[in-house]
This record gives structure tokens, sequence and C-alpha cells, in this order.
């Protein structure tokens, strides 16, 4: 395949990240997580303790990081970032520093060069819609916040982090009304993308469909 874009795009927790990480490796193509991009930028501001609400200094950080993504581990500065970008500290504020129109701008010119030099598969909240408005296969990954908040919180659980399933439904509805209404590129299913609604489909199914529609 000659530099193939396929573009994942869908709320938190609807299954985005699971879903193209299998079907990258079954397509033997690279999986790049747009949201990880946002987390590695989050995780460095807070890490630091810059002010959550300090714009200016949110993309001064943002122009001075290096972040990249090689065998499908993303770097930040050179160090292989994993687990610490997925705490609820850096999921909760995450949105509020995505929704910036500079720091969209820096991580949507590092996911294009990507893109344009590889054949790619990449998650996201604007991938289809204006990332790569151009992209061979466009999917919209949908599920209920009922569902996506249990799944995101039995995830939690399993890695150790207490909260409650409330708390958890109550962050995604959150992050859903921050993504959707921001002013620059916002949560949007583009005209032409593959709806899937994931809500009790097996990940094995939702694949199924995805590499369907592409074959």
């Amino acid at each position: 395949m000659n530099n193939l874009v396929i573009a994942v795009d869908g709320p938190a927790g609807a299954g985005k990240s699971t879903i193209a990480k299998i079907v990258a490796d079954k397509l033997d193509i690279n999986y790049i997580d747009t949201g990880a991009m946002y987390r590695a930028i989050t995780y460095k501001i807070l890490k630091n303790n810059i002010d959550i609400n300090d714009e200016n200094e949110i993309v001064k950080i943002a122009k001075n990081s290096d972040i990249d993504f090689k065998d499908n581990n993303i770097y930040l500065d050179g160090k292989i970032l994993k687990e610490e970008i997925r705490t609820p500290e850096v999921s909760h504020n995450v949105s509020n520093i995505a929704q910036i129109k500079e720091v969209r701008h820096l991580m949507v010119d590092v996911q294009r060069d990507i893109g344009n030099r590889n054949s790619v598969i990449l998650d996201g909240r604007d991938i289809g819609s204006y990332v790569f408005p151009n992209a061979d296969y466009k999917f919209f990954l949908v599920a209920s916040p009922q569902e996506r908040g249990e799944r995101r919180y039995k995830e939690l659980i399993k890695k150790g982090y207490r909260t409650t399933v409330e708390e958890v439904i109550n962050d995604v509805i959150r992050r859903d009304e921050i993504d959707s209404n921001r002013e620059f590129a916002p949560l949007v299913k583009a005209n032409d993308a593959i709806e899937i609604d994931t809500s009790g489909k097996s990940i094995e199914k939702v694949v199924q469909s995805v590499i369907n529609k592409i074959k």
C-alpha cells in the first residue's frame, strides 16, 4: 500500500485506539494515536506545574517539545511515554489543552508530516474532518456515554486507580462537551465517514467491520 491514510474519529472511550491498533497490525501500516500527542503535552505541563489555564505558557511548552512516533510508540523529547499519559489527572485535563488553537496547529503539522511519509491509520477527534479531509477511508466510532464510561472505569480499576463509575461517566460527558464545542476543529463526523456504533459489540466484530470496508 502506498501512502494509505485511514481516519478513525469519535468521542472518548468509543474504542478508537484499540480498533486502530489492531487494524494497523492486520494491514501492516503505522498507527498514530493523535490523542497521545495531546496527552504528552498535558503530561509535560502537569509535571512542570504549569498553570493549566496559562495558554501562553502552554503554547510555549508545546513549541519547545519534540513529539514523534516510532514503532507505534510515542516519544516526548526523546523518551517513550506509556502509562504516565493515561492517568486520570491527564485524562481530566487533556481536552482543555487540546482545544487551544495554537497547540492543535502544532500537533496537526506533526500528524500530517507523518501521514505524508507513511501509510497510516490515525485516531482522534478531527482526523477525517480537518487533519486529513482527503483520507482514503474515514470511520466514526460511537457508543453511549454510559458504555464508554463503564469501559474506561474498568480500565482504570485494572490499573489500580481509585474512582467511581459515576465520576468516570461524568468526565466522559464533560470531555464530549469540550471536544464538540471547541472553536477550532471540534469533534465532528465528516460527511463521508462511515459510522460504527460499538455499543455491545466485541472488538473483533468492530475490527472486521473496518477491514471489510477497506477491502
